[in-house]
């Protein structure tokens, strides 16, 4: 597959208000510009309110100023804290965000936001993944940013991506949907919705902490995949403290334990909730896109990258990772990831 770059970026310049230019060739490097990490205040319809409301996004941009935009977001569980900064975290993609690396904070500017919350949208009952791709593009209005290189998307940040890529399509590039499809599963659905009825019945227990706990690890044997379990878990249980315990137990728990340590529950029902109801119509994605499944994903069946690729709006391409991790690959597998997004951003001139 072939992509067509378009040379369309703007952003704001102190003295001159908008600066517009071109590619950046692969052999530059651009000076790096501070990392920004802020928030701004936007107005937004939330599909599911009737009216526009100002909305607090809360966001981060990292590399060379001088450089085209990339949008990366990830999973439910992952901030805007992409790329590893001297006096943040780690970043929760730095194996293949940063300097150096696939998405080349020497080349490109990489921008993510938190998702939004219920508590983000007022009296709205459900967050969407549309109200999540209209904030992306309300942040990028208020930084004077028209036009973005590239949108990378993972889980549901594949989802938001393909609601930005049909909603805003004159505003993107290149999509990159990694392990994120038009909808999600029913089967998937099902999961989650227990996952969601464990969160709520601790809460009405007394011990929210337990109920996020529980549903945690459940998603955790839906993330990974069978391989990873085989050889992590292959120890014999042992009898302690009148029970047997098994290696699978010990696992699942400090999942769940560090899980709670950085989530709550009422963020955990939101966006849980908007990934089941994602629905794009794959012919409204109007923007050339490259699609990455996962062999042994059971959250995001190859059977729906499939459909999407077949249905797509404009021409796309579907990769596929063999990977023991599961849905996961998308974290773990940092060098097949990074191969496909440098085959991709090279072709469109973006690394």
């Amino acid at each position: 597959m072939s992509f067509q770059a378009q040379a369309d970026f703007n952003r704001l310049d102190p003295d001159h208000g908008t600066l517009s230019f071109g590619g950046i060739e692969p052999s530059t490097f651009l000076e790096p510009d501070a990392d920004v990490r802020a928030e701004l205040c936007v107005r937004l319809t939330p599909r599911y309110a009737d009216s526009t409301r100002d909305v607090r996004v809360r966001y981060s941009l990292n590399g060379a100023a001088a450089a085209p935009v990339v949008v990366v977001q990830g999973g439910i569980s992952a901030g805007r804290d992409v790329v590893a900064t001297a006096g943040g975290g780690p970043g929760w993609w730095s194996g293949i965000a940063g300097p150096g690396r696939a998405l080349d904070t020497r080349r490109c500017r990489v921008l993510s936001i938190d998702w939004l919350e219920l508590a983000d949208l007022g009296d709205a009952p459900a967050v969407d993944s549309a109200d999540q791709a209209d904030a992306i593009a309300a942040v990028l209005d208020a930084l004077g940013v028209r036009r973005i290189r590239a949108y990378v998307g993972s889980s549901y940040g594949a989802m938001v991506g393909l609601a930005f890529a049909a909603r805003h399509p004159q505003r993107l590039d290149h999509l990159v949907a990694i392990a994120g499809a038009h909808r999600a599963h029913p089967l998937s659905v099902a999961l989650r919705n227990i996952q969601r009825e464990i969160v709520r019945l601790g809460a009405r227990l007394g011990d929210a902490d337990a109920g996020l706990d529980l549903a945690r690890r459940l998603a955790m044997t839906t993330y990974r995949g069978e391989r990873e379990f085989a050889e992590r878990c292959a120890d014999a249980p042992v009898l302690e403290g009148g029970r047997f315990r098994f290696a699978e137990e010990e696992w699942l728990k400090a999942a769940g334990s560090s899980f709670v340590r950085r989530f709550d529950g009422a963020r955990y029902l939101a966006l849980s909730e908007s990934i089941d109801l994602h629905r794009v119509e794959p012919e409204a994605v109007q923007v050339p896109t490259t699609l990455i499944g996962i062999s042994t994903d059971r959250v995001v069946p190859l059977s729906d990258l499939c459909d999407l690729q077949r249905r797509c709006g404009a021409a796309a391409s579907l990769h596929v990772i063999d990977s023991r991790y599961g849905h996961d690959a998308f974290l773990k597998e940092e060098t097949q990831i990074s191969a496909l997004l440098s085959e991709a951003f090279a072709s469109i001139g973006a690394a």
